[in-house]
């Protein structure tokens, strides 16, 4: 029998020569749970495994909510939110970089991609931000923490596949992640402003537009927010299910590309290819992760490493602290997708046991998740950023990140004492 210490070094080595995670989980997933049953049985379950899941009706959300994603970015909304949140900012002090974020989560709430947010975002407030004299460090900074607001506000496709792996509503986890993703819109503007104070930078501000200028530049957001208002409102009040709120969101914003006459043959079809390639590779790595995830059921990993997470106390803060540690560490070493399935397999289980409620710390892992995609070496909100501005470093960028890895904790920590700010919305459901 293989051990699952052996087993988890191995998986670390084949993601490390370059192996594609899919592979990587399943052909450990495989080897492993064929060390204890023998390997004839541990085929016939991982053709099981796949064949269940592929068949699964709930799985047709991820591609639709990937359709609904780059129909967003087709429709070039993400300018019209900047000019919306730049309009009622601009007169404040750093209000671009304040504007970057807000911008950042409304955009976010309709696209659910980290990286297509911070690439989308870096085009077309990063020029405005080097005209006003904004430093490089805090520009870059702003656009990668608003990027990670992709997979907290929903819909989230990292919420998605969490709800799949570990059977909680996918609706619940949505709404869990609409107050705990405002509080972070609320805590990056905060620290927008207390870097330009504690700089002593002085920045040139724009006049203050009317109120009606100001409601006349929201104009071109009322779509997206309709149609952000009409996804969630359905799930809330139970009008449809996550699934058929998928096809109903996927549906608007191929109207909004319409609308907004961005509609050609080429470029449609490109958004549909790019969503069946994601959703593909996406199933994959989902199947993977669940073939591994039988092995980790047999080896007996989940009573060692609850022991092991007690080296921090056996209390539901104890245990939520180490997970924490764990998070922050391999989020210096794989990106979000991969901590996801590497990971929740291993956790789920554990705090079950202890009480946590599932649909909360959801919400918890993907925050956390939040962290990877912005400190080194692996942080690819700054390599998007790096490719879409060359000009700066990675050093510049990472530096102005340090304040808000810093909010970032504070933001774990707020809704380990208050869950309610998580669950709120889900418990009212």
């Amino acid at each position: 029998m293989i051990t699952w210490p052996v087993a988890v070094l191995c998986l670390l080595g084949l993601l490390l020569t370059g192996l594609p995670i899919a592979v990587s989980l399943t052909v450990v997933g495989v080897v492993g749970t064929a060390s204890i049953i023998g390997f004839q049985p541990a085929l016939s379950l991982l053709g099981q495994t796949f064949f269940d899941n592929s068949s699964n009706y709930s799985m047709s959300v991820v591609p639709l909510f990937l359709m609904m994603g780059n129909f967003v970015v087709l429709s070039g909304i993400a300018h019209e939110m900047y000019e919306a949140a730049n309009a009622w900012m601009r007169h404040r002090r750093g209000g671009l970089a304040i504007a970057t974020v807000i911008a950042s989560g409304g955009f976010s709430s309709v696209c659910g991609s980290s990286l297509a947010t911070a690439a989308t975002m870096a085009k077309i407030s990063m020029p405005s931000m080097r005209r006003f004299g904004y430093p490089d460090s805090l520009s870059t900074a702003s656009i990668a923490v608003g990027g990670t607001l992709g997979i907290l506000i929903p819909p989230s496709i990292i919420l998605v596949l969490y709800g799949i792996m570990t059977q909680q509503d996918i609706g619940k986890l949505f709404l869990a992640g609409i107050i705990p993703g405002l509080v972070s819109v609320l805590c990056y503007c905060l620290v927008v402003v207390l870097s330009l104070k504690l700089s002593g930078k002085k920045l040139p501000v724009e006049e203050l537009l009317s109120l009606r200028e100001r409601f006349r530049a929201m104009e071109g957001t009322l779509g997206a927010t309709a149609l952000f208002v009409f996804v969630m409102g359905g799930i809330y009040f139970g009008v449809f299910t996550p699934t058929e709120s998928a096809g109903m969101g996927a549906f608007g914003t191929f109207l909004l590309v319409l609308v907004k006459r961005r509609f050609t043959w080429r470029t449609v079809l490109m958004s549909l290819f790019e969503s069946a390639k994601t959703s593909a590779m996406m199933f994959f790595i989902l199947f993977g992760a669940l073939t591994f995830t039988n092995y980790v059921n047999m080896s007996g990993m989940m009573q060692d490493i609850q022991s092991l997470l007690t080296v921090f106390g056996d209390t539901r803060v104890g245990i939520l602290i180490a997970i924490m540690l764990i998070y922050l560490v391999l989020g210096c070493l794989l990106e979000g997708m991969a901590m996801i399935t590497l990971t929740i397999a291993i956790f789920y289980s554990v705090v079950a046991a202890h009480g946590i409620d599932l649909i909360w710390f959801g919400i918890f892992v993907v925050i956390v998740t939040e962290i990877s995609y912005i400190t080194p070496p692996v942080g690819l909100n700054a390599f998007v950023l790096r490719a879409v501005v060359p000009d700066v470093g990675l050093s510049t960028i990472f530096r102005g990140l340090a304040p808000f890895l810093a909010i970032d904790i504070t933001r774990i920590l707020l809704i380990i004492v208050f869950p309610a700010i998580v669950l709120l919305l889900p418990n009212s459901m």
